[in-house]
């Protein structure tokens, strides 16, 4: 369950955000998760939640959004939704992508601290597949 080390890697760089922004809780992590990362959503909340006691975040609620896998195909400028198992095949020539466009992304796009302020973006990598 890679799932708890992404996981505790976000709160690692939230309890940096927090730190800075002289918060003493947070409420709410946004988190963009591809849908190419190899990511089970599910098990990195659970794992989050599991990670966050004893932190600045505990109790703080995971919010993920799920980044379709997109494709495009060089010979016919063509682009689609490689869907899952991903179909990197061009659908209108066959010829494999040359490029994702979207899908792989593991990334923090904000971050709401208890007192309601904003964290803003903290739009660092925090693992996957880059």
């Amino acid at each position: 369950m890679h799932e708890l080390s992404i996981a505790m890697a976000v709160i690692g760089q939230v309890e940096e955000a927090a730190r800075t922004a002289g918060a003493t809780a947070v409420h709410t992590v946004h988190l963009q998760v591809g849908e190419l990362a190899g990511v089970v959503p599910d098990a990195l909340e659970f794992g989050f939640g599991l990670a966050c006691a004893g932190t600045v975040l505990e109790g703080a609620r995971l919010v993920t959004e799920t980044v379709p896998g997109r494709a495009r195909c060089r010979p016919c400028a063509d682009e689609w939704a490689v869907g899952m198992p991903p179909d990197l095949c061009c659908p209108l020539c066959g010829t494999a992508a040359d490029e994702l466009l979207s899908g792989r992304e593991l990334q923090i796009t904000g971050v709401r601290f208890a007192d309601g302020t904003a964290g803003g973006p903290v739009l660092e990598p925090t693992g996957g597949e880059r």
